[in-house]
């Protein structure tokens, strides 16, 4: 039985940022169809390592994140694993959206008019949420959507899956090391809807049982293993 922890409602256009320990879960969860929620992920203790889509999808042979994935570091560490995902699919190539693209796409808002019914961007939230955390600009790095699907066609195009995300649905992750993460509850840039989405998701944070040699994400692929090696190690040596 895992141990509840913690949990919290992000509403729609919120962002939260905070440490999870290593050895528990992380489990998102839609409230509505149709969900975007991006996520960076940190070394909590050396925030200079962070979450690498490059090195994630080259070492597992895909594009896009789901069950038995783990997402690696800049370091080829393995920072968390995906061990249940509903959906098969979430997003990593798409990044995270702009100011002038939310004001482009569903009218210009601001706070001082619109207060907190005013339309934010991923790129904003994620900065608020990285300068709290001692970090900046440079930090923004390419994320992770989860709950969104994005695909390529053969002429190289991005395409958004509509309805792709089921009211209920839940991904959930394990983390590896200590992280620092930082989510943004903003539409996917792709998103074809005309009005802003309204979709908040929660988050539970719960233990987690140790890592057995019959893993299903550590025995993924070869490169997975000395990743996790490559954590355990880290671990070891700071006595964590």
């Amino acid at each position: 039985m895992n141990k509840h922890i913690w949990n919290k409602v992000v509403p729609a256009g919120g962002k939260w940022s905070g440490a999870v320990k290593k050895g528990n879960l992380i489990r998102f969860t839609a409230l509505e169809e149709g969900a975007n929620l991006s996520v960076l992920l940190f070394n909590l203790k050396e925030t200079d390592e962070r979450y690498n889509m490059p090195d994630t999808l080259k070492a597992q042979h895909t594009a896009h994140l789901t069950t038995g994935h783990v997402l690696m570091s800049d370091n080829g560490r393995a920072m968390a694993s995906i061990i249940e995902d509903d959906l098969g699919w979430h997003d990593t190539i798409s990044g995270y959206s702009t100011r002038v693209e939310t004001d482009k796409k569903y009218g210009k808002t601001t706070f001082q008019e619109q207060r907190n019914e005013w339309y934010r961007s991923g790129e904003e939230n994620f900065m608020m949420e990285l300068v709290r955390n001692g970090l900046g600009n440079r930090d923004l790095v390419p994320n992770v959507n989860l709950f969104s699907k994005v695909f390529c066609d053969e002429q190289g195009d991005m395409n958004f899956e509509v309805n792709h995300c089921a009211k209920g649905t839940s991904v959930t992750l394990r983390t590896e090391m200590d992280l620092l993460v930082v989510i943004s509850n903003t539409p996917n840039r792709l998103d074809s809807k005309e009005t802003f989405p309204s979709v908040p998701v929660e988050i539970e944070v719960l233990s987690a049982d140790e890592v057995q040699e019959d893993d299903y994400c550590l025995n993924y692929r070869p490169e997975n293993r000395r990743a996790f090696e490559n954590t355990w190690e880290y671990n070891q040596l700071l006595g964590i």
